[in-house]
């Protein structure tokens, strides 16, 4: 999953930034829209119930909903249920959670993965897992790449377009899902540099893990991909695709 683009403001600007360290979420949560969403977490509330939670007036909690809403983290919602509860004699709008601000929150992900990985290892034999994460990353990339599974088939499996298309759309699913990648183009190949790994919690104690981005880039462009991370202090993302006509040479040697 990526994480969102969240806007924070200061001295007047405001600057779009990236928040997948704890540390950033501590102190967004920490602030005052923070506190709302972890409110409306909870339940939908209204501009006056947010307002008397915070010990705030109702005109800021508006702006800092308006910046919320802004940003594709709450919206507005009328559940005449809610109002009857409440004592409303008309409908009132209620704010509440989308799927993209419920995704802020921490979730158990990375150490329910870590488990299954460890007991994977006992259960299962080197190959076996290989294989198995190989075939999870066939199956995001089908997922999550705008080349269905029906055009595929139409196509004879074959990926469309030219090598460097292929390697950009799948860079960019690869970046929607919390990675940071470029190509960088060399005489007889291209590199996929990544930057930020998508898998970097869980890569250190379980490197196979880089087979999943491998086999989603190979099954992407349609070649075989080959794997060079490297794993010391930072995780360094690094895969070797060979252009068409480098792959030619070879085989004719």
């Amino acid at each position: 999953m990526a994480y969102p683009l969240l806007v924070v403001e200061g001295n007047g600007t405001r600057e779009l930034e990236l928040m997948p360290t704890e540390h950033l979420l501590k102190r967004f949560f920490a602030g005052t829209r923070g506190r709302i969403l972890t409110l409306l977490r909870r339940e939908s509330r209204t501009v006056d119930e947010l307002a008397q939670a915070l010990e705030l007036t109702g005109n800021a909690i508006r702006v800092q909903l308006t910046a919320l809403e802004r940003d594709g983290l709450v919206q507005q919602d009328v559940q005449q249920e809610q109002n009857e509860r409440r004592g409303v004699g008309k409908p009132a709008y209620l704010y509440k959670l989308t799927q993209r601000a419920e995704d802020l929150f921490p979730k158990a992900y990375d150490r329910v993965l870590s488990h299954l990985l460890n007991l994977l290892a006992v259960r299962m034999n080197s190959e076996e897992i290989e294989e198995l994460l190989r075939a999870i990353g066939r199956r995001m990339i089908s997922e999550e790449g705008p080349i269905s599974g029906q055009e595929r088939e139409r196509n004879a499996g074959a990926p469309t377009g030219d090598m460097r298309a292929r390697l950009t759309t799948a860079v960019r699913v690869l970046n929607q899902l919390g990675g940071l990648m470029e190509i960088e183009e060399h005489e007889g190949s291209y590199s996929i540099c990544g930057y930020s790994c998508p898998l970097a919690p869980l890569v250190v104690e379980h490197p196979n893990l880089c087979k999943v981005t491998q086999s989603m880039l190979a099954d992407f462009v349609g070649v075989s991909v080959d794997k060079r991370c490297e794993r010391s202090e930072s995780l360094w993302c690094w895969f070797e695709v060979p252009k068409p006509e480098a792959r030619g040479q070879q085989a004719s040697i």
